[in-house]
């Protein structure tokens, strides 16, 4: 699968070789906060815990994985777009409920690049069909990554307690909207 360059951004899917790429994006106690509580990620964690994780789910056919997100004017990194099935790292993974998720550097922050990445990416999965809903996941006080799932036109499910096998419990807002 392809996303199509929107108006100011470029899209393509990271692997392990863009391993410096995370680990810049992920030295920044703000862009950490909600994720983690503003731990900056080590190298080390990016090439033992974070590739793996990215290889587990990544399938470049139906979109799967982190799409980095780079501005068409001067091909500037500015983030990701995470594309997986909702509850992948669980017994009941939903294969047709994609979750989306974004981890942007502050400095393009308030300028509507991760509403637009996003858009962009969930309109090509879309196109590339076999998907019946998406959803996205953030603590309740990330009221940026909470705007941006309303403007991609999700609703609020639920707010619960999100197990992760590896990355432990974090309690969070659920919000999603159909496919179609």
């Amino acid at each position: 699968m392809e996303v199509a360059n929107s108006e100011r951004l470029n899209y393509r899917l990271l692997t392990e070789a863009d391993a410096e790429l995370l680990f810049e994006l992920d030295q920044d106690v703000e862009v950490m906060r909600y994720i983690n509580g503003g731990h900056m990620t080590t190298m080390t964690e990016i090439k033992e815990r974070f590739i793996p994780r990215l290889n587990a789910f990544l399938n470049p056919k139906k979109g799967w994985g982190l799409w980095g997100v780079f501005t068409v004017e001067d091909n500037r990194y500015l983030g990701w777009v995470l594309v997986r099935p909702m509850n992948y790292f669980s017994d009941s993974p939903e294969y047709k409920n994609l979750e989306l998720g974004w981890r942007f550097k502050r400095e393009s922050w308030g300028l509507g690049y991760a509403t637009e990445a996003a858009i962009q990416i969930k309109q090509a999965l879309i196109e590339n069909g076999n998907i019946d809903a998406f959803s996205a996941i953030a603590v309740p006080e990330n009221n940026g990554s909470v705007n941006i799932m309303t403007k991609l036109g999700m609703k609020f499910v639920k707010q619960y307690v999100h197990h992760d096998k590896q990355l432990g419990d974090l309690d969070v807002v659920y919000y999603q909207c159909p496919a179609a």
